[in-house]
Protein backbone atom coordinates (compact mmCIF):
# COMPACT_ATOMS: atom_id res chain seq x y z
CA UNK A 1 0.00 0.00 0.00
CA UNK A 2 2.84 2.35 0.88
CA UNK A 3 4.49 1.69 -2.48
CA UNK A 4 1.27 2.57 -4.31
CA UNK A 5 0.89 5.83 -2.38
CA UNK A 6 4.53 6.67 -3.07
CA UNK A 7 4.10 6.07 -6.82
CA UNK A 8 0.86 8.08 -7.06
CA UNK A 9 1.88 11.08 -4.94
CA UNK A 10 5.59 11.43 -4.22
CA UNK A 11 7.34 9.95 -7.24
CA UNK A 12 8.91 12.14 -9.94
CA UNK A 13 6.31 10.82 -12.38
CA UNK A 14 3.31 11.06 -10.07
CA UNK A 15 -0.31 11.16 -11.17
CA UNK A 16 -0.45 14.98 -11.44
CA UNK A 17 2.59 15.14 -13.71
CA UNK A 18 1.24 12.36 -15.85
CA UNK A 19 -2.00 14.30 -16.28
CA UNK A 20 -0.05 17.49 -17.19
CA UNK A 21 2.02 15.56 -19.73
CA UNK A 22 -1.15 14.06 -21.25
CA UNK A 23 -2.81 17.49 -21.47
CA UNK A 24 0.30 18.97 -23.12
CA UNK A 25 0.34 16.08 -25.58
CA UNK A 26 -3.30 16.78 -26.48
CA UNK A 27 -2.52 20.49 -27.00
CA UNK A 28 0.40 19.62 -29.25
CA UNK A 29 -1.76 17.28 -31.32
CA UNK A 30 -4.33 20.06 -31.77
CA UNK A 31 -1.62 22.52 -32.77
CA UNK A 32 -0.23 20.01 -35.25
CA UNK A 33 -3.62 19.66 -36.91
CA UNK A 34 -4.03 23.46 -37.00
CA UNK A 35 -0.66 23.88 -38.74
CA UNK A 36 -1.32 21.05 -41.17
CA UNK A 37 -4.61 22.70 -42.15
CA UNK A 38 -2.87 26.06 -42.57
CA UNK A 39 -0.19 24.50 -44.76
CA UNK A 40 -2.87 23.43 -47.21
CA UNK A 41 -4.39 26.93 -47.26
CA UNK A 42 -0.99 28.55 -47.81
CA UNK A 43 -0.12 26.11 -50.61
CA UNK A 44 -3.40 26.94 -52.35
CA UNK A 45 -2.84 30.70 -51.96
CA UNK A 46 0.74 30.40 -53.17
CA UNK A 47 -0.28 28.46 -56.27
CA UNK A 48 -2.94 31.07 -56.99
CA UNK A 49 -0.50 33.97 -56.56
CA UNK A 50 2.19 32.39 -58.70
CA UNK A 51 -0.26 31.75 -61.52
CA UNK A 52 -1.17 35.40 -62.01
CA UNK A 53 1.32 38.31 -62.08
CA UNK A 54 -1.51 40.78 -61.40
CA UNK A 55 -2.50 38.96 -58.19
CA UNK A 56 1.15 38.73 -57.13
CA UNK A 57 1.58 42.48 -57.61
CA UNK A 58 -1.64 43.21 -55.70
CA UNK A 59 -0.51 40.98 -52.83
CA UNK A 60 2.94 42.62 -52.69
CA UNK A 61 1.45 46.10 -52.72
CA UNK A 62 -1.11 45.39 -49.99
CA UNK A 63 0.89 43.17 -47.68
CA UNK A 64 4.42 44.54 -48.00
CA UNK A 65 3.65 48.10 -49.16
CA UNK A 66 5.77 47.68 -52.27
CA UNK A 67 5.59 50.32 -54.97
CA UNK A 68 6.77 51.06 -58.46
CA UNK A 69 9.60 53.53 -59.01
CA UNK A 70 8.34 57.12 -58.94
CA UNK A 71 5.15 56.13 -57.13
CA UNK A 72 4.09 57.38 -53.70
CA UNK A 73 2.38 55.11 -51.19
CA UNK A 74 0.08 56.55 -48.53
CA UNK A 75 -0.84 54.34 -45.61
CA UNK A 76 -4.02 55.36 -43.84
CA UNK A 77 -4.09 54.41 -40.18
CA UNK A 78 -7.39 54.83 -38.33
CA UNK A 79 -7.19 57.16 -35.32
CA UNK A 80 -7.58 55.45 -31.99
CA UNK A 81 -10.19 56.81 -29.63
CA UNK A 82 -8.46 57.48 -26.31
Amino acid sequence: MGFLVWMLVFDANDLGKQFDIYRKWQDLRNEKQYYLDNIEVVKKDRAELMSSPALLEKFAREKYLMKRPGEDVFVLVPATAE
